[in-house]
């Protein structure tokens, strides 16, 4: 049976999920999706590829997936169809055809993630399953100077979770950055790069608070990285914070020529 390749570009809220893979017993995004595509397409049992799992209570306003399906449907109607058969807490905002060459990981040459720090004194009740609240004094200029330690080509075996089934650890950053929306009570990191280790962006942006009010070196990032062992760093910042907001499928150094 000829079948039709599409991509989605969606968005989820990750607080009630376990992660994005499907697991037995347990609510995931890729399960409410193949169970909404299944009553779409009348029982077909359609399975769903992403551009990489996130664990449970992460978030993605730019998350990538792809399916087959067994007839052809206008993208649009795809996407009203899809977006009214899940729930409001995933959103498909962009939806087309593409070649069955397309593949929604093994393409990717990059992604961009933030984490969402609450810095208020007392924790915002309407941001609790989005942000990590951190009401410690924060000195921007160390962490700074720390980011600045992340960007580049490195082995990350320091900020990688023990259950990393990965034996590469070389990954490029591009970039390490933090603002401060002080509107908001908030500091924003980004980063970008062409690939993450499991839970890397979590546990360097535990390591970084850390440096941010002290309790660390300026220069921890590099003697942790040197180190490649992942007991030398900070602890695992809570999954709420986390977004993924981007994936890349062309060379990042070609994104910012543009």
């Amino acid at each position: 049976m000829e079948k039709t390749r599409y991509k989605a570009i969606i968005q989820y809220d990750g607080t009630h999920f376990s992660g994005f893979q499907i697991q037995p017993d347990e609510r995931t995004i890729q399960g409410d999706i193949e169970k909404a595509l299944k009553m779409m397409s009348k029982g077909h049992v359609i399975k769903i590829q992403g551009s990489g799992r996130t664990d449970a209570g992460v978030h993605a306003l730019g998350q990538v997936i792809h399916f087959d399906y067994p007839t052809t449907i206008p993208p649009e109607n795809m996407k009203r169809a899809l977006n009214s058969l899940t729930t409001d807490e995933i959103g498909f905002f962009e939806v087309e055809i593409v070649p069955d060459t397309f593949h929604a990981r093994y393409q990717t040459s990059g992604k961009k993630y933030e984490y969402r720090v609450d810095t208020g004194k007392v924790a915002d009740p309407f941001k609790r399953q989005y942000t990590l609240h951190h009401p410690y004094p924060i000195h921007l200029d160390l962490l700074e100077h720390a980011l600045a330690q992340v960007v580049g080509k490195h082995d990350f075996s320091g900020f990688c979770a023990s259950r990393s089934g990965k034996e590469d650890k070389v990954r490029t950053v591009y970039e390490a950055s933090v603002r401060q929306d002080e509107a908001h009570g908030e500091l924003i990191f980004t980063f970008a790069g062409d690939g993450f280790l499991y839970n890397m962006v979590r546990i360097l942006v535990g390591t970084l608070l850390q440096i941010a009010n002290g309790r660390r070196d300026i220069n921890d990032i590099q003697r942790i990285i040197a180190s490649e062992d992942r007991n030398q760093a900070g602890p695992t910042a809570s999954p709420k914070g986390l977004y993924l907001m981007e994936v890349y499928y062309q060379k990042m150094q070609e994104k910012t020529e543009k």
